[in-house]
């Protein structure tokens, strides 16, 4: 089943755990172990979840890492069905014996 238009895990991020407990981009970069750039690109919504990020979050903020790779996933295909016209491909007609 599909979502309807996802949020950026980023926005998550900032939606879920950051506003809620006041807490900064600087404070919870440094608990990752990342530049507060490379995750305030995230929480823009610039940059998305790698693995090594989804690890790093896991074990930070909770959740799988098969979980925020998920979320990026869901949003991507999201964004790409907005912008693919798919309307002139078919599907294979296999032959079956």
């Amino acid at each position: 089943m599909s979502m309807h238009n996802p949020p950026h895990p980023g926005e998550f991020i900032e939606s879920i755990y950051m506003e809620p407990y006041e807490i900064s981009c600087r404070y919870l970069a440094e608990q990752l172990g990342v530049a507060a750039s490379t995750l305030n690109r995230v929480i823009k919504g610039k940059s998305a979840i790698s693995p090594e990020m989804a690890l790093r979050l896991s074990k930070v903020l909770g959740r799988t890492p098969q979980s925020w790779l998920a979320m990026q996933d869901n949003y991507e295909i999201w964004q790409a069905q907005k912008r693919i016209n798919l309307s002139q491909l078919q599907p294979l007609k296999f032959l079956t014996a």
